[in-house]
């Protein structure tokens, strides 16, 4: 696993994957959300703290499954962020700008704590799963893509030569084997899945 500077962290989605309408994007994202969401209802979470929420995409798509329960979307402060989020508003829902390795929350605050597609970006994902582990009670839930073969596939779809198919803003890179044992530090490792290119991963907190 490799990290590089905080600088290069971006925010938002560089693709826009969740609203493509690219047949094979379409049909990766399909096996990607039906086992994102075979993971959530295994977990059955009473509130949520949504790590690196983008555009708050999923974020609002879980509120509206949790009904009138608390969830939070936290990023980097960005403009267009928050534009994106003013578009995304629910009662259960609110919205912060906060750095994931120094949360404001409070031990056990969240019922489970989230982050997909978010530690590739990180300059310290350990650091950040700590935090979330944290304010945690029960559940983390973690996706990334899967290394090797994410890159290997922007290769072969001519995407990124020049940086050997690591997608911008990806500074740290797993995988599967290597990401489950970052975990295994943070808590028990209940389900482990691997919906094509990506690894996700349903955590107990210790």
């Amino acid at each position: 696993m490799t990290q590089a500077p905080p600088e290069s962290v971006p925010t938002g989605n560089t693709f826009d994957k969740y609203g493509s309408t690219n047949p094979v994007v379409k049909r990766l994202m399909t096996g990607f959300h039906g086992t994102l969401d075979e993971l959530w209802d295994k977990a059955a979470p009473e509130s949520v703290l949504d790590v690196g929420c983008g555009e708050g995409v999923l974020t609002y798509e879980w509120a509206e499954r949790l009904g009138d329960k608390r969830i939070v979307g936290i990023d980097l402060d960005d403009p267009k962020l928050r534009a994106e989020w003013q578009k995304r508003q629910r009662p259960n829902l609110e919205y912060r700008a906060e750095e994931a390795t120094s949360l404001s929350f409070a031990d056990n605050e969240f019922d489970m704590a989230t982050a997909i597609e978010v530690l590739e970006h990180v300059p310290d994902p350990d650091a950040t799963l700590a935090e979330m582990a944290r304010v945690a009670q029960r559940w983390l839930l973690v996706s990334v893509p899967r290394e090797p073969l994410w890159r290997m596939l922007n290769m072969a779809r001519g995407s990124y030569w020049r940086s050997l198919g690591n997608t911008p803003g990806h500074v740290n890179h797993w995988s599967r084997v290597g990401f489950v044992s970052l975990l295994t530090r943070h808590g028990k490792v209940e389900e482990v899945r691997s919906p094509f290119p990506w690894s996700m991963l349903l955590v107990r907190v210790d």
